[in-house]
């Protein structure tokens, strides 16, 4: 019976590529499971709770861990809710010898458990519970790429419109973008690529702003009132765009709040609110740090400034900005006609029309959209034939964007 159930479920004849985690405090069940199983599924097996966890730290991801309910140190419930959060798409499954409703709701409730199965538990349930579980596993699994990629190209998308759109504003999204990335690697954090997608897509708004704006801003002239009451609307502009994309409310929120203080501390209870006020923080003090750059200030003084204003924050974050270069990546600088560019250079000087007007700004990775835009100037003969670009070590890097490594769950 278990085989015909579960080669069911076997894709193409092929084994099963997914693995089971069965969790018991006796070794003789343990050795039950893999008997039974181990010619349709790959399954291992851990003695009690703090077995398990050591298993999905060394050898997970898993698609399925099947606990028992009552062991010593740890009990079923405790060990799935931990296991929700190390690995959020895995099936939870509890055996447990006890009927008791209330087990079962508290199972459900603390640790999202798909399903509830009494000892002694037949052979058929055991199998059509796993089944399902696969199922549904591979359910999460492909939402999750489905997720991944779809946001992915929708970044991509947006990068490439405001490249196009607004070439000094993108120039500037790309710096942040390096000294974010910087600052990340610096402190050691986790799930960073919201702060980096942050970084980036701060500037997005730019795209409802008068391009000569823009490069004033990046030039460090003086607006007038209409333009910097203009200029000030581009982090809401930018939000509210990005916050109509599902998974991205949380870098929306950072972005409309690019330009306020605050203060990370103990005090914040919610983590999610803490991770935005920091990736608010940090976009505030790059964007602050990038100004002082314009402003012709050498790298150390303007780190020496900035952490004379923002007092509180971590050392590390200025140390990191003393050490980035904003035009890092390049490696190898030679001119070029328009039609020799390709993917994998970068614009090593502004672009500009034969009157002075901003076409592509320096720093701008070459892409087929730039390509195409820059061969239309040239045909009308408003922009010159060569231009100055740099070649990259690596051509790993994505065409305007580098991987983020999103890491999303289908939850999330």
């Amino acid at each position: 019976m278990a085989k015909q159930i579960l080669r069911a479920e076997q894709h193409g004849g092929g084994i099963m590529t997914e693995r089971i985690l069965f969790v018991d405090d006796e070794p003789a069940v343990l050795l039950g499971y893999q008997r039974l199983l181990h010619h349709d599924l790959k399954v291992d097996t851990a003695v009690g709770g703090p077995g398990a966890l050591i298993a999905l730290q060394t050898n997970g991801p898993y698609a399925i861990v099947v606990s028992d309910m009552h062991m010593p140190q740890m009990d079923g419930i405790e060990l799935l809710t931990r296991v929700k959060a190390i690995s959020p798409n895995t099936i939870r499954i509890i055996l447990t010898g006890n009927a008791d409703i209330q087990t079962a709701v508290t199972a459900v409730n603390r640790g999202n458990v798909f399903r509830f199965l009494t000892k002694p538990c037949s052979r058929e349930d055991l199998c059509s519970t796993l089944s399902a579980g696969l199922e549904q596993y591979r359910l999460l699994h492909a939402e999750k790429e489905l997720l991944e990629n779809t946001l992915r190209g929708i970044i991509q998308v947006l990068i490439e419109v405001l490249s196009l759109v607004n070439p000094a504003a993108f120039s500037r999204a790309e710096r942040l973008r390096r000294y974010m990335s910087h600052i990340l690697r610096k402190l050691s954090l986790t799930d960073s690529w919201k702060f980096e997608v942050a970084a980036m897509m701060s500037q997005l708004g730019c795209v409802s702003v008068d391009p000569d704006t823009i490069e004033a801003v990046h030039a460090g002239r003086k607006l007038s009132p209409r333009q910097q009451a203009l200029y000030d609307t581009h982090p809401m502009i930018a939000s509210d765009l990005l916050r109509k994309v599902p998974r991205m409310e949380q870098v929306a929120w950072m972005i409309a709040h690019q330009n306020e203080g605050a203060t990370v501390d103990g005090s914040v209870a919610d983590q999610k609110m803490e991770a935005m006020w920091l990736g608010a923080e940090l976009l505030r003090v790059t964007l602050a740090f990038d100004k002082l750059l314009v402003q012709n200030n050498s790298r150390t003084e303007a780190v020496h400034l900035l952490s004379r204003q923002f007092k509180d924050l971590d050392r590390r974050i200025f140390e990191a900005l003393a050490e980035v270069d904003p035009y890092a990546d390049a490696r190898v600088r030679l001119e070029c006609s328009i039609d020799e560019l390709s993917a994998g250079m970068q614009l090593e000087s502004d672009v500009r029309t034969h009157s002075g007007q901003l076409v592509v700004a320096k720093g701008q990775d070459v892409t087929m959209p730039l390509i195409l835009k820059l061969k239309t100037f040239r045909d009308r003969g408003t922009i010159a034939g060569k231009v100055a670009v740099s070649v990259q070590d690596t051509q790993s890097k994505h065409a305007a964007f580098p991987d983020l490594g999103l890491h999303l769950t289908a939850r999330e």
